[in-house]
């Protein structure tokens, strides 16, 4: 479902959201710059060009909803609880780290929250949580962030089928860059996802706008039906600009280039520059601020052993 979308963000957006927004695209620049130095160790995968869709997605969820992440979930996560220093210990092995260090990048757990780096995991456990929520918390949700590459694992079509056949209040994120680690779309994938939910009987909801506002707009009835037991599944037609991982990257530099010409980043600034050099500005000293203080720290009690 590649984007055709060429037109700047619709209107001016809350400062909270775009506070947000670049919060998340700062620190995922801090930590391939941390990488490059040496500071860091194991691996990352950063969402850079795809935090829109999780500032515009927990802008709908409720404290009681559960959030499901993925090998790409730093924006997921930040979106969700706003706390950069505590991923980032995390992810630096050092005090006050979400996990005591033990999760890295990838696997995190804090209530109402999940990651882990395995393809098609959260689904299942998407579907177990959201039949939970049913039962005990009517009106929760179930929110799982997957990729395209992960309509490769069978658990998708099984936990699928059970959301229908139980009409289960799951909502399926899907962020469709266009490329499973270094495999385009249309070389792994047959046929739609659009398709596929159908062949269950589920809702799929189609996404190519990059403006917080308008998605919300556009996904808050759905949103509501969810929450009633209808399961959906949205796709977001969206763009990885940096890597799989660190340094990965096999894209042509066109392909990048391209990718990169439909960044809300860059269209943002262009359209509202004052408040975005103001909100970028604070952002990307406070990431730093962040950095350093987290840098500064002694190790989790389990990265120290």
């Amino acid at each position: 479902m590649p984007s055709t979308r060429t037109e700047a963000p619709c209107g001016r957006l809350a400062d909270a959201d775009l506070e947000l927004l670049l919060l998340i695209r700062h620190f995922e620049l801090e930590l391939l710059d941390l990488f490059s130095r040496g500071e860091l160790n194991g691996t990352t995968h950063t969402c850079l060009g795809q935090e829109y869709v999780a500032v515009a997605v927990s802008g709908l969820l409720r404290d009681g909803d559960f959030v499901f992440g993925n090998h790409r979930s730093h924006g997921h996560y930040l979106a969700r609880y706003r706390d950069p220093a505590g991923l980032l210990a995390e992810i630096m092995g050092r005090e006050g780290a979400i996990c005591d260090g033990v999760g890295g990048s990838q696997h995190i757990y804090r209530e109402g929250y999940l990651s882990t780096g395995v393809q098609g995991q959260s689904l299942p456990i998407a579907t177990g949580t959201a039949l939970h929520l049913r039962r005990t918390r009517p009106g929760a949700l179930a929110c799982a962030y997957i990729g395209d590459g992960t309509w490769g694992e069978g658990a998708v079509y099984e936990a699928l089928n059970l959301a229908a056949l139980w009409r289960l209040p799951l909502l399926v994120v899907v962020e469709n860059n266009g490329i499973a680690q270094s495999t385009p779309t249309a070389r792994h994938l047959a046929g739609t996802i659009a398709g596929r939910a159908a062949g269950f009987g589920i809702r799929h909801l189609g996404v190519d706008s990059r403006d917080v506002t308008e998605i919300r707009e556009i996904l808050a009835p759905a949103v509501d039906a969810v929450r009633a037991g209808e399961p959906l599944v949205v796709e977001f037609a969206t763009d990885r600009l940096g890597p799989h991982s660190k340094g990965d990257d096999t894209r042509s530099a066109d392909e990048v280039e391209h990718a990169r010409s439909r960044d809300w980043y860059t269209r943002y600034e262009r359209d509202h520059p004052e408040q975005f050099e103001r909100a970028d500005r604070m952002q990307r000293d406070h990431i730093r601020s962040v950095v350093a203080d987290v840098a500064g720290r002694p190790p989790s009690r389990w990265a120290a052993r």
